[in-house]
């Protein structure tokens, strides 16, 4: 299974499912993060977290765990 933690800078996915229950699968759909979506990997922070994505012009920040929750086709 490919999630969005694994994408590089540049590399677009599309979600094929958020995994889990409870308020980090709910954040993540609220964003508009839903099977069918197609996202571009924007960046990594300097750390490595939180990672930035775009997702129909829209920039959004996820930490690693909430990336590791989606699932990619």
């Amino acid at each position: 299974m490919r999630t969005l933690k694994d994408l590089r800078p540049g590399e677009k996915g599309r979600i094929k499912m958020v995994k889990g229950n409870g308020p980090i699968r709910r954040r993540i759909m609220d964003m508009g993060l839903v099977p069918g979506t197609e996202l571009v990997m924007e960046r990594y922070a300097p750390l490595g977290d939180p990672i930035e994505v775009k997702n129909h012009g829209f920039h959004l920040s996820l930490r690693k765990e909430e990336a590791d929750t989606i699932i990619l086709e």
